[in-house]
């Protein structure tokens, strides 16, 4: 070999890794994504950010729930926007953050707009937007009231941009997504919390969003069926998972402990608007006595406490 051959080789060598570094779509280092507080990473790849528990404002732009986004070799997936375009632009930001990868997918776990109100955010990405195959059906049909409500609740600056994007793939009972090194399953839940409920489980990390199926600290909210709530969280339950994502709540919770205030919400209502039911009592009499043993447990009882003891009341009368 020539003199100062081995130092070329090496140098060329050297080079190369360097090309394939460069190239290769990985996740940052965590210094540079560290000093941003938007989303935490509560798992290898997997980043939640945490919402306020507040109703819809222009000081908080619908930024009233949990989202999230998770990262593989070639794609990101997103779950859940955020209520206005101004945070799903905040989501979009903390990804951009975190990794240069195209994102493929938007997920949204149900049709509530403080989940899906960010979703013009990612419009420019042209991705996916993946939801329960009842989804489109119950967002169309309330489209015009939420999005009035809504831009009034939070001022036209805070709701500027603000759209109704539709899902373009449903999942009609379960649905696999692939990132790239990394798998995504997909289950469309029975009516629940609302009738278009869907969670999403990481199969790398054994990490669950639940949606607004799980709520902590924040009072549940029941558009569904209170009986289909508790018969779905009976079966997730049973299943394991590493840690789950509450729709409201901290940004992970261990499982299935986590499900079990919820659950003695859930119980109280229905056992108390039962009672009251066998009683001949009215809705009036139930919405101000039902499920009161719950009252210092939650916040923003009073916001919400009385139209779920309604929609149980209605529900359960014709048992």
């Amino acid at each position: 070999m020539r003199a100062g051959a081995g130092n070329d080789l090496n140098r060329r060598r050297l080079l190369t890794a360097l090309a394939a570094l460069a190239a290769a779509p990985a996740i940052r280092t965590a210094s540079a994504h560290a000093a941003d507080p938007f989303a935490t990473e509560i798992a290898p790849g997997v980043f939640v950010h945490k919402g306020h528990h507040a109703l819809f404002s222009p000081e908080n732009a619908g930024d009233i729930s949990n989202a999230g986004f998770i990262v593989g070799n070639d794609t990101v997936a997103v779950i859940d926007t955020g209520g206005s375009a101004r945070v799903g632009a905040g989501l979009k930001a903390a990804i951009r953050a975190v990794t240069d990868l195209p994102i493929r997918y938007v997920i949204n776990t149900h049709m509530h707009p403080d989940h899906v109100f960010g979703n013009a955010a990612f419009a420019d990405d042209a991705p996916a937007f993946v939801g329960h195959a009842k989804l489109a059906r119950g967002l169309a049909a309330r489209s015009e009231r939420y999005l009035a409500i809504n831009k009034e609740l939070m001022g036209e600056a805070a709701f500027a941009g603000t759209r109704i994007i539709l899902p373009s793939v449903t999942v009609e009972d379960r649905m696999t997504l692939d990132l790239g090194g990394r798998t995504l399953e997909l289950e469309a839940e029975k009516t629940a919390h609302t009738d278009n409920d869907l969670i999403v489980r990481d199969q790398t990390t054994g990490t669950v969003f639940l949606g607004d199926l799980l709520f902590s600290e924040h009072v549940p909210t029941l558009d569904g069926s209170i009986r289909g709530w508790l018969a779905v969280m009976d079966r997730l339950t049973a299943a394991p998972a590493e840690r789950v994502v509450p729709g409201h709540g901290p940004p992970s919770m261990t499982w299935p402990d986590a499900a079990k205030p919820l659950q003695r919400y859930l119980d109280a209502v229905a056992t108390d608007v039962r009672r009251l039911i066998k009683e001949n009592r009215t809705l009036s009499e139930a919405t101000e006595t039902a499920g009161l043993s719950e009252k210092d447990a939650w916040l923003l009882f009073e916001d919400y406490h009385k139209r779920n003891v309604s929609a149980a009341f209605a529900e359960l009368e014709w048992e």
